[in-house]
């Protein structure tokens, strides 16, 4: 499959530090996020500029907003947004039979790497994508992206329409990946005129209940958010 799309559109060392600085970005903000600030503000000055001022601008959001406002402005964006969440194959499935075998696919897709996840994350999650791309396999990791680039462009889009500081992330990650294509146009604009499909079924065991986008704002206050990514190995 991937032999018939567009090679990457950058190289192999600037694709790992990109993917690897917004799945640490993009995840719940704590004081570990803040702690590294820094050392992703000055690996981005060695991505092409516009990718790399992307990353600065949420940086720049991160350091000048106090901790408790950015994790309220997360969970209200990511958590109450059927538009804006992170899990990929939800855009395309929604909560159906079909988004498990989605599932399915990203977690065999690991498991033939050598990549394990933790008990709490479900494959799909974005952060989760980019760390397995930039710190296992570029290949698979892109090809995973592409086949659900309709989904991450209506979540760009989004994030756009709300003005949120995360969409410039999103942006640089789409700069990483090609074009387009006319299909895959269509398809966000069938989404965005659509929305996810809302058919909801049992997901065991790749999902609960407290993952399911939107769910903060009908059940309990409490959100369960992803653990944090890893550093490059520490999974493999």
């Amino acid at each position: 499959m991937s032999g018939r799309r567009p090679g990457p559109r950058l190289p192999p060392e600037q694709l790992t530090l990109l993917w690897q600085s917004v799945s640490l970005l993009l995840d719940y903000p704590d004081e570990a996020m803040l702690q590294r600030s820094e050392l992703l503000r000055s690996a981005s000055w060695e991505l092409p500029p516009p990718i790399g001022n992307a990353i600065r601008s949420f940086l720049d959001h991160l350091g000048s907003t106090p901790l408790p406002r950015l994790q309220a402005d997360y969970v209200e964006t990511f958590d109450t947004r059927r538009r804006c969440n992170l899990f990929l194959t939800y855009f395309a499935h929604g909560d159906t039979r079909k988004r498990g075998m989605a599932l399915l696919r990203f977690k065999q897709t690991y498991l033939d790497s050598g990549f394990e996840l933790a008990d709490a994350e479900l494959p799909d999650h974005l952060c989760v994508v980019l760390e397995y791309a930039a710190t296992v396999d570029q290949v698979r990791g892109r090809d995973l992206m592409l086949d659900h680039r309709a989904g991450l462009e209506l979540l760009r889009l989004s994030l756009q329409d709300l003005g949120s500081p995360w969409a410039s992330l999103v942006d640089a990650v789409t700069a990483s990946l090609p074009p387009l294509r006319g299909d895959e146009r269509d398809a966000v604009a069938r989404l965005a005129a659509e929305g996810p499909p809302e058919e909801e079924v049992g997901l065991a065991p790749f999902a609960a209940p407290s993952f399911s986008p939107g769910a903060a704002a009908v059940a309990e206050p409490e959100t369960t958010l992803l653990p944090m990514p890893s550093f490059p190995g520490a999974r493999r």
